[in-house]
């Protein structure tokens, strides 16, 4: 009885890679080819849709000023009570005092000044942005939305009346 049962599982781990090899392939290829020549890309456009439906989770998800439910349950707007006259609004900081000294200051190729330096955007694809480049940071200025050096403070972009 030993015999025997070894000779099946002998027979089997011998077997199995044979009647693997030997399954016909093409079959599969052919279904392929003719889903591909009638325009059917099953797999693809469940990948599509998948991709899609996050986009456009993600799309709902974003800033938009003039949809309160974008922004208003997040953490860093819970403070914010409505525009004030000589101040802005920065999200997660809090209410800072407007400096008109810095009025123009917010154009490509200037600095940032100092004081506006520490106001981080926590998180840029909320608002729509690119990741920053290595060394950047984009910061939170006067209602602006600046794309920094962190080592220089020199501007690379800015996104005016961002929010």
């Amino acid at each position: 009885m030993k015999k025997l049962i070894l000779a099946a599982a002998a027979l089997t781990v011998v077997a199995s890679p044979i009647a693997a090899s030997a399954q016909d392939w093409r079959g599969d290829r052919r279904e392929w080819r003719e889903d591909r020549r009638d325009g059917r890309y099953e797999r693809r456009d469940d990948r599509r849709d998948w991709r899609n439906d996050r986009r456009d989770a993600r799309r709902d998800m974003r800033f938009d000023r003039h949809r309160a439910e974008t922004w208003r349950n997040r953490a860093e707007w819970r403070s914010y009570r409505g525009p004030r006259a000589g101040y802005w609004y920065a999200p997660g900081y809090g209410y800072r005092p407007l400096d008109r000294r810095y009025a123009n200051v917010w154009r490509r190729g200037s600095y940032v000044p100092v004081v506006y330096r520490s106001y981080y955007v926590q998180d840029p694809y909320f608002y729509g942005l690119p990741a920053a480049p290595y060394g950047h940071r984009w910061i939170y200025a006067d209602g602006n939305l600046v794309l920094m050096s962190i080592a220089t403070g020199l501007i690379a972009q800015v996104i005016m009346n961002a929010y």
